[in-house]
């Protein structure tokens, strides 16, 4: 079995949050904003808010992905930030 990045084994196992699969990988920032609200607010073993919560998890995926995340997608993680916000009213 190939050895599997921690970072990876951190985003699917993490104490944070319950993700929804492949979350990181839609097209939609807005979509995005509001299934880490979803996990945000129904895990029970987040360490912080709901929001500080999915700002976090998210901010981890693209620091973690580095330069391996296409520019394109980067810019929908990016703008999927701004949504949490709004999202959470912040």
């Amino acid at each position: 079995m190939p050895r599997r990045q921690w970072s990876q084994q951190v985003t699917e196992n993490s104490d944070a949050l319950d993700l929804e699969d492949h979350i990181f990988t839609l097209d939609d920032p807005a979509e995005i904003a509001r299934s880490l609200k979803r996990s945000a607010e129904h895990s029970h073993r987040r360490k912080g808010t709901p929001f500080q919560s999915a700002m976090s998890m998210l901010t981890f995926y693209i620091n973690r992905a580095g330069d391996n995340l296409p520019d394109r997608q980067r810019k929908v993680l990016e703008t999927a930030k701004d949504e949490l916000r709004k999202a959470f009213g912040t």
